[in-house]
């Protein structure tokens, strides 16, 4: 397998045009490492580090994380790449979700590529908004915390600086992944995004190396322990990338056409229907939403105990219980995984539509005749794959909230054995490897995995693709 591995690099420095994409790809994600230390002005970095280094579970170290992940952890420094990609993700989740409600969002984005760049420019100028109120929202976080030096927070023009600096940086980064899907290889946004992910592992390879004491595995970190780690992230990742590519493949007959004496179709092929359908969207929703009942909860039980209420004990044990890792916590988001899971289904999969596109075609599901009964079997086969990929998603979830809580594992260290960074990471590099392999089979080169000699099958026609 590993020598397929190193022929298929081979065959990537043979074609001058793949070369140049993947050289492109690197040179704009190493532009994005460069923003990552240009930080804004007036903000302590030191005790901004300090601060968010020192976690404590509470609700905004959740919300800090969830951003730093997105940001390529430029969060937590406060760079002008400080929102990363974050406020461009929101804007085309909601315009995606408006779509399928709006009239006429729909009949635009039916028009082809005419109505889709319309309904981009307006995702442009909603992710502006939303990087307006976000970064005013986070200057004012750290202002309140006093990260902020004094000098600077009472002058207006900081604050408009500020914003400025971080709103240009999120529309660059927007700027930066179109680039990307124009002259590089993979999905732009999604390669900054696991670009970012990526950064935080030095950090904690490094934890692992410090906390490494085998003469000592009660205080420090022993043999078994590195091996749980190592093993949890083989099987995980393993687990996660056998889910996003598992499908149920539906059988599709093709009718036959009769043309003179010539008979056409009749041929057998496969609907394939993924199991992960939402991909990584619910765990993302299920995680932004759970932070708001424990920010909540903590608000009216530091309110309950300043006015020496009764139930300042009460709110204050419902705000622990509802911290990341808490057994509550974990209940409450898997519910939310399994809802958004079927409710981005419901948004995203129309089967009335793909039951209208087969009978257009000519096509049918053996033993069922075309149309509503045809709808009626593709809604219910997806019912039940997505309870089985609502379930691999709440698995993945939870498991580096277990681990951080059961082993003393910083949270940090413990994404990399789970959660939405994971799954993120582990669908970009799975969508980059395709992209690679089908430009390499276009040009008549094995892939990958394919092939002995370097050389793969030789392409009769352009048909045959």
């Amino acid at each position: 397998m590993f020598e397929s591995i190193f022929k298929g690099f081979g065959n990537i420095a043979r074609i001058p045009e793949l070369r140049n994409k993947i050289l492109f790809t690197l040179g704009m994600l190493a532009v994005f490492r460069i923003g990552h230390w240009i930080p804004l002005p007036g903000v302590n970095q030191e005790a901004l580090s300090a601060s968010l280094n020192q976690q404590d579970g509470s609700t905004f170290d959740q919300l800090a994380t969830m951003i730093s992940m997105f940001s390529g952890a430029a969060f937590s420094h406060s760079t002008i790449f400080g929102l990363g990609v974050l406020p461009y993700i929101s804007a085309s989740i909601i315009f995606q979700l408006l779509t399928t409600v709006s009239p006429r969002l729909k009949k635009l984005q039916e028009e082809g590529p005419t109505g889709r760049q319309k309904i981009m420019e307006w995702t442009r100028y909603a992710t502006i908004g939303l990087c307006l109120i976000q970064g005013y929202g986070w200057l004012q976080y750290i202002n309140v915390r006093g990260l902020v030096y004094a000098e600077w927070s009472v002058t207006p023009l900081w604050w408009v600086v500020s914003i400025a600096a971080l709103t240009a940086g999120t529309v660059f980064l927007m700027w930066l992944g179109e680039q990307i899907d124009k002259y590089g290889i993979g999905n732009g946004v999604s390669m900054i995004i696991m670009a970012g992910i990526l950064t935080q592992m030095p950090t904690a390879i490094t934890w692992i190396v410090n906390n490494f004491d085998p003469a000592n595995p009660a205080e420090k970190m022993g043999y078994l322990g590195l091996l749980s780690l190592i093993l949890g992230f083989v099987v995980v990742t393993a687990g996660a990338v056998l889910m996003t590519v598992a499908q149920r493949r539906i059988p599709v007959q093709q009718a036959k056409h009769t043309r003179g004496r010539k008979v056409f179709g009749g041929q057998r092929a496969f609907l394939p229907l993924r199991i992960n359908h939402s991909g990584v969207m619910p765990v993302v929703f299920a995680s932004s939403l759970m932070i708001f009942p424990g920010l909540v909860l903590n608000m009216l039980s530091t309110t309950a105990q300043g006015n020496g209420w009764a139930t300042a004990s009460g709110f204050r044990w419902l705000s622990d219980q509802l911290q990341m890792g808490q057994f509550p916590y974990i209940v409450f988001e898997t519910i939310l995984i399994y809802f958004f899971s079927y409710f981005w289904i419901t948004v995203q999969f129309t089967p009335e539509e793909m039951a209208k596109n087969l009978r257009d075609q000519g096509s049918f599901i053996p033993g069922l005749r075309p149309g509503p009964r045809t709808a009626e079997y593709l809604e219910t086969v997806m019912e039940r794959i997505t309870f089985v990929g609502a379930a691999f998603l709440a698995i993945i979830a939870v498991i580096p909230m277990v681990v951080s809580n059961a082993m003393g594992i910083p949270f940090t260290v413990a994404q990399f054995l789970g959660g939405t960074g994971l799954l993120i990471g582990v669908a970009v590099v799975l969508d980059f490897i395709q992209r690679v392999e089908a430009n390499l089979l276009m040009r008549n080169y094995a892939g990958f995995l394919s092939g002995e000699d370097g050389k793969g099958p030789r392409i009769q026609s352009s048909r045959s693709m």
